[in-house]
């Protein structure tokens, strides 16, 4: 998927242009206020999985305590292997 990066302004003024684009091209774009990305304007087809989504589909999972405690040690174990990365908006 593309990203476009533009300022606070250029987005609020051209507002409907930048949600067609990021519908029908599937674009998403990064908004910039004073140099630095604020915000994000994404196509709703784009799924992302947040903390909070994930920590409520594991409450519902209904786990056994052996499960839960494997699966956080997964976790840690993927967290202790990847990188952030060095943008926090990539």
């Amino acid at each position: 998927m593309r990203e476009i990066i533009i300022t606070v302004a250029e987005a609020a003024n051209n507002l409907a242009d930048c949600v067609n684009r990021a519908h029908d091209e599937h674009i998403t774009f990064v908004l910039i206020q004073n140099g630095s990305p604020v915000a994000r304007l994404v196509p709703d087809s784009e799924r992302i999985c947040i903390g909070r989504d994930l920590a409520k589909v594991m409450g519902e999972a209904g786990l056994s305590n052996d499960d839960a405690t494997a699966w956080r040690r997964d976790l840690k174990a993927v967290r202790e292997t990847l990188k952030l990365p060095a943008h926090k908006w990539r």
